[in-house]
């Protein structure tokens, strides 16, 4: 049985009174009749200004941003709250916010034309839906999303579980980069095809919560759990963090066995989030550096862990570490319907299909499964011209996608086999749903982790598996968001 309540009405307009209270990040929670959730109130506007994205003296960078700041104010509710966001747009063009990871009725979702009409200039729309699972979310455009995310509209939405692990600090780190010049303004170069075609906008500097970072001050025998955010365009982070012994204790917002990162490193895709339980082992007065290690010989020092003068406890405490579980319905592999998906396009993306059908046709018999797709690869080879950059089973998205691309059966569960045939690395996001990651290259994975963002390397096969229950038009991309606008997009249905 679905967990997902009608779609609540929206207002593209509400009443004037309500203006006057956009500025103000959280208003007083209230209470409904008995029984009913609790309703939590929060107000957005989003306007362009300036923030001190560079150490001082540098001046303040132009940017848009969520009431005065970048990142915007972090929501933080309860698990089963409801919330009701009122969005202002003070920006000269549309927008919307979809709310990443969050499981909402379709209404909601915040996707110009296929969830809702875009927020004009000077309109304010209405978002209402319950926080059903507990988790690290987050919020940003879904309109013109590769500028405007660029420019700094996003923030953290954090749902609280009803009991949550004793940690001393809950510290939440968004990461974003930005491309800026030597005045310290954005460079202006949006949607170039450079970046469509590669890798996506990469920029030059990189932020902690909307600064640069230097410090991040610690005590020898604290425990954090450290919420991380991906909020850039197209970077992808590796931490390393030094001596210490980080805990992936959730992914994308959904509780996983505890484990270390996998080489040591936690990896996030665009759009991708994990906790971490950190345990502060180093001696007092030392300094521990974060380094990202994505991109080979282009390693640099994120932040400095800075050890205080007087510990908190000689030792790192004992206290359990594992989350509860969301209320996520668990698929059935063996009788799920099976999808493929081929992701295909970019520089060099004729060459990559042409070496991985020739992989398959040799090392695989002509028929069944891998057969059929290296079939679908070859015929998708003869579609790749004109104006789309990236497609997905040989068709590049252009202006707002509607029709779906695949329809799911509602209830049932399903399996897409999805493969990357391109050079270049492709975070995949599915709206409205979490999904298990069941295998990589045919291997089953370690923890089966939900995720809503799964991170595919290039050459790379990933078959996740879901139970369709949440009905509507959901829209699935790439996340490095220069792919997305160049085609790597489309609609999946569940009806």
């Amino acid at each position: 049985m679905s967990i997902f309540l009608p779609p609540a009405l929206t207002r593209r307009n509400l009443l004037a009174g309500m203006a006057g209270t956009v500025a103000t990040a959280l208003l007083p929670a209230r209470h409904g009749l008995a029984g009913a959730p609790v309703v939590r109130d929060f107000a957005l506007r989003a306007a362009p200004g300036r923030s001190p994205l560079l150490p001082a003296p540098r001046g303040r960078t132009p940017v848009w941003r969520y009431n005065d700041a970048v990142p915007g104010p972090e929501i933080r509710v309860r698990q089963g709250e409801r919330l009701r966001i009122a969005v202002e747009n003070r920006l000269e063009e549309e927008t919307t916010v979809h709310w990443h990871g969050v499981r909402t009725p379709n209404a909601m979702d915040g996707v110009p034309q296929l969830t809702q009409p875009p927020i004009a200039p000077g309109e304010t729309f209405l978002y209402e839906f319950d926080a059903v699972d507990a988790g690290t979310f987050w919020y940003h455009p879904h309109q013109r999303s590769f500028e405007q995310v660029g420019r700094g509209l996003y923030g953290p939405l954090i749902v609280e579980e009803a009991e949550p692990p004793r940690v001393d600090r809950d510290v939440t780190w968004v990461l974003d980069d930005w491309r800026l010049g030597e005045d310290a303004a954005i460079v202006d170069d949006f949607g170039g095809r450079h970046d469509m075609m590669h890798a996506g906008r990469i920029g030059n500097v990189v932020t902690i919560n909307g600064r640069v970072a230097r410090d991040f001050a610690v005590r020898r025998g604290e425990r954090i759990r450290l919420r991380l955010i991906n909020a850039a365009n197209a970077r992808i982070f590796a931490l390393d963090f030094a001596d210490h012994a980080p805990l992936v204790v959730a992914l994308d917002g959904q509780p996983v066995t505890p484990h270390p990162p996998a080489g040591g490193r936690v990896v996030l895709g665009p759009a991708m989030r994990a906790d971490l339980v950190l345990d502060c082992t180093g001696p007092v007065g030392s300094r521990a550096t974060v380094v990202d290690r994505y991109y080979d010989g282009l390693e640099y020092g994120l932040v400095e862990l800075a050890y205080g003068a007087e510990p908190l406890r000689d030792a790192a405490p004992e206290w359990p570490v594992a989350l509860a579980a969301n209320p996520l319905a668990e698929p059935d592999i063996g009788a799920a319907i099976r999808h493929e998906v081929v992701f295909s396009g970019g520089m060099m993306g004729r060459m990559v299909m042409e070496e991985m059908a020739g992989r398959m046709g040799g090392d695989r018999p002509g028929g069944g499964m891998m057969g059929g797709m290296m079939g679908r690869m070859r015929s998708m080879m003869g579609m790749m011209h004109g104006d789309g950059i990236w497609l997905i089973n040989g068709v590049a998205a252009k202006g707002p996608v509607l029709e779906p691309m695949l329809t799911l059966d509602r209830g049932r569960s399903h399996v897409l086999a999805m493969t990357n045939a391109t050079a270049w690395p492709h975070p995949i996001h599915l709206h409205g749903h979490s999904f298990r990651v069941v295998s990589r290259n045919g291997d089953p994975t370690p923890y089966r982790e939900w995720q809503d963002t799964v991170l595919m390397a290039p050459r790379e096969t990933v078959e996740i598996a879901l139970v369709a229950d949440n009905p509507g038009d959901w829209m699935f991309h790439c996340h490095i968001l220069e792919h997305q606008m160049s085609g790597m997009m489309g609609v999946i249905r569940v009806a």
